[in-house]
């Protein structure tokens, strides 16, 4: 059974991937409107096995709108001409969709805004309310 390699620890069975083939739009000729050249690549995220839990979670979270309901991941690649090429690049998606998740984020570090800074935005609240002032009618005593 083969793997498509995500990283180091991280590897996808060929079981856990399901392929289907559709007519793709765009370029192909006469070619077009007879062959299914399209590639639509289904991976179900929420119960795969081979990915540790929080890459799952990463993952749907990345994911958007390619993921459905059920938690499996839609990627659909119709950029070139051949179904071999789709293939591969549909496969190429969802490896560095994987690889990115895989990346734990970096942790915030607080920080606070300088005092320069506190000072000139309270100087131009001033400055502007000064202009808002200008702008009514004369008070008459």
């Amino acid at each position: 059974m083969s793997h498509l390699k995500v990283t180091g620890r991280i590897s996808i069975p060929e079981t856990e991937l399901e392929e289907s083939f559709i007519q793709a739009s765009g370029p192909g000729g006469q070619n077009v409107n007879k062959v299914a050249t399209a590639v639509q690549l289904r991976f179900d995220v929420a119960h795969s096995p081979s990915l540790p839990e929080e890459v799952r979670q990463r993952v749907m979270s990345l994911a958007g709108r390619r993921l459905t309901q059920e938690g499996e991941l839609l990627i659909e690649a119709r950029r070139f001409r051949t179904r071999e090429r789709n293939r591969q690049d549909a496969r190429e998606r969802l490896v560095a969709l994987v690889q990115k998740a895989a990346q734990p984020p970096k942790p915030r570090r607080q920080t606070r805004p300088p005092l320069a800074s506190k000072r000139r935005r309270l100087e131009n609240k001033k400055a502007r309310g000064a202009v808002k002032r200008a702008r009514t009618k004369p008070v008459d005593e």
